[in-house]
């Protein structure tokens, strides 16, 4: 039930019941439960969807989800990206990409990355159907489910949450955590394997990415991998013609 809790407790603002007594690796300890973290978003996201677009034009509706999605996450991937914009993108040395990574400013890359995933993420939104929607709950459990294989990467940082994160994370985790969204995604047909396929390329992509540009994961690699899955695994749900 403490794993469970410090799930909750870390990645979303849902207004549960603290754990007091964290130690050193319990992040990583937690990440067992981060696909039904990750569904619960997910579900609670959905019915925001399906209440607005009851209410709303689609546009309208879109932008409210993406609002409510945000909320419940309290943007803590979306920092994550963009840092990641800004210090991945940038033509510097690793240590000085790492730096920028670390600095709580938001610089270009950081603002255009953040505008351009907002931005798809509320049109793809909009453009979701009743009967494509469910895929909101296979990105969001996806998207964190696909945490657990990038910390078999390297460190980049030796401190931090990423640091916490591999203390604590077993081999074995990856296995149990892939029932759920492998699960969805079977259960949606055609398009939940597509989008499981794209969201599993689109975290290997960012992890080659985080890999050759320092080195390694960190923390914020993982926010981005969240935030970049979801986007990708969500257009499978919007492509023509499948």
């Amino acid at each position: 039930m403490k794993s469970l809790l410090i799930a909750f407790n870390l990645m979303t603002t849902i207004p549960l019941p603290t754990s007091k007594d964290w130690q050193g690796g319990d992040i990583g300890r937690a990440s067992v439960w981060y696909p039904i973290v990750g569904l619960v978003i997910g579900g609670l996201t959905w019915l925001a969807w399906t209440g607005a677009t009851r209410l709303f034009p689609s546009l309208v509706a879109g932008i409210l989800t993406l609002i409510v999605w945000v909320a419940l996450t309290g943007g803590l991937h979306l920092d994550g990206l963009t840092d990641c914009c800004d210090g991945l993108l940038a033509s510097t040395s690793v240590e000085r990409r790492l730096e920028i990574m670390k600095d709580p400013r938001l610089g270009a890359f950081g603002g255009i990355g953040l505008i351009l995933v907002l931005l798809l993420k509320a049109a793809i939104l909009a453009a979701l159907t009743p009967e494509t929607s469910l895929g909101i709950l296979l990105a969001a459990s996806l998207a964190r489910w696909c945490i657990l294989p990038a910390a078999l990467l390297p460190l980049a940082r030796t401190s931090g949450m990423g640091a916490d994160f591999v203390a604590g994370f077993r081999r074995s985790f990856i296995f149990i955590g892939a029932v759920l969204p492998f699960g969805i995604a079977l259960a949606l047909g055609t398009r939940g394997i597509l989008s499981l396929l794209a969201g599993a390329l689109a975290a290997a992509l960012v992890l080659h990415l985080a890999k050759s540009r320092i080195g390694g994961v960190t923390g914020d690699v993982f926010g981005m991998v969240v935030e970049i899955v979801e986007v990708v695994s969500l257009l499978a749900f919007v492509t023509r013609n499948v």
